[in-house]
């Protein structure tokens, strides 16, 4: 994962809550972030449309909050808890719409993958998301974000506030199931 380093990141904060260039700053944050951020939402919630909503959302969240970011946290951590809390909250709002469970909607997002024009997988990659789509919504979280986006423990520890052991414990449990539903299906 592409990140600034610590002075860039300062400098582009600063920029960006200093309302002097805000403008340049957040093209320039948008460009950095929106393709990572995109295909972490679009891992949540599947499809193109939805996770274009998502990430406008995020956006505006993020600079209407910026002046509020004290740097507790990296800028891309920061990002990214925004991205998932939206993708959760979009997700439960769905799920709630259709009055079913969550794991309910991960399925029916899955089997929805065909008829999404975006989606260029083939019927083993069809598979490989329905057996991630039948792990409780932590596990996807997790596995999503350590198999398809390659995020350090560390990092995803500051993102979802969640112990690295707790993490590491998820993602072998996660890839476990996931094994076993590919063998048994």
């Amino acid at each position: 994962m592409l990140k600034l380093d610590t002075k860039e990141e300062k400098e582009l904060v600063i920029a960006l809550q200093s309302g002097k260039d805000s403008n340049a700053a957040f093209s320039k944050l948008i460009n950095l972030y929106k393709q990572r951020l995109y295909w972490h939402i679009r891992n949540m919630v599947k499809n193109h449309e939805d996770t274009d909503d998502i990430l406008q959302n995020v956006f505006i969240k993020v600079h209407r909050n910026i002046k509020n970011f004290k740097g507790d946290s990296k800028l891309y951590s920061w990002l990214y808890r925004i991205a998932t809390n939206e993708s959760i909250t979009f997700l439960n709002q769905k799920a709630k719409k259709f009055n079913i469970s969550y794991e309910e909607l991960s399925i029916k997002l899955v089997q929805n993958l065909k008829a999404d024009i975006y989606y260029e997988g083939d019927e083993m990659q069809l598979k490989f998301q329905k057996a991630i789509a039948s792990l409780p919504q932590k596990q996807q979280q997790v596995f999503n974000m350590k198999y398809f986006q390659e995020m350090k423990y560390k990092d995803m520890s500051e993102i979802l506030d969640t112990s690295e052991g707790a993490l590491k414990a998820s993602y072998h449990i996660a890839t476990k199931k996931i094994e076993d539903f590919l063998k048994n299906n």
